[in-house]
């Protein structure tokens, strides 16, 4: 029986990638989704790539990156599919290698129970190009799963875990449930649930509580 429910936030929960809209407001929108694209396919070392974007972030007033974490475009079924988990007892979290200004205004929104994810560093309202939090290596998922796991009391056949790209490698690797969602190939090969089109509520009809 399915006890905990763990999702990715960008291209996931959220359609698109928070770091994105950010640069578009630069004018760096283009160069940012290369190098997005590149560690989602597990190309790029992802604690490397996360620098290298946040640090061209640089600059950006932090009321803007507010106002675009409160206006995100919310994946088609993510309330919906998220009720419907809680309703069956589990535990609904996000992970998100993106950041909390983004996760946390979210958290009430779709009603997830929690969120882990990484912080822009700003001084005096503008963003330094510093990062930190708990999501920023290529384990960094799966890390934290394991612990969460052992707070909990649920074992890996009792978790469903969702992503998109590499970076959700790390957490596929301890959960019996493993959702590619319109997901990159290097995730999809470790699947046993793959969703190609960007609706949640798919995952439902798919596993078993």
């Amino acid at each position: 029986m399915l006890k905990l429910a763990v999702f990715d936030f960008d291209s996931t929960l959220m359609d698109g990638e928070t770091i994105d809209f950010f640069a578009e407001e630069l004018g760096l929108g283009e160069q940012v989704s290369k190098i997005t694209e590149a560690a989602m396919s597990g190309e790029l070392d992802f604690f490397e790539s996360l620098q290298q974007r946040v640090g061209l972030l640089k600059g950006l007033e932090y009321s803007v990156v507010e106002r675009i974490s409160q206006n995100l475009p919310y994946m088609k079924g993510a309330r919906e599919t998220i009720a419907e988990l809680k309703a069956m007892g589990m535990k609904v979290v996000c992970f998100s290698g993106g950041f909390r200004s983004a996760t946390g205004y979210a958290k009430n929104i779709l009603g997830y129970d929690a969120d882990f994810s990484n912080v822009l560093h700003h001084k005096n309202q503008i963003l330094t190009g510093l990062v930190g939090g708990d999501m920023m290596f290529n384990y960094s998922k799966g890390d934290m799963l394991i612990r969460l796991q052992g707070l909990l009391g649920v074992s890996e056949d009792e978790t469903l875990v969702c992503g998109d790209g590499a970076n959700d490698l790390s957490m596929f690797a301890h959960a019996g449930t493993r959702v590619a969602f319109c997901a990159r190939e290097i995730l999809r090969k470790e699947a046993n649930i793959v969703i190609e089109t960007k609706d949640l509520t798919q995952i439902l009809g798919k596993i078993k509580c």
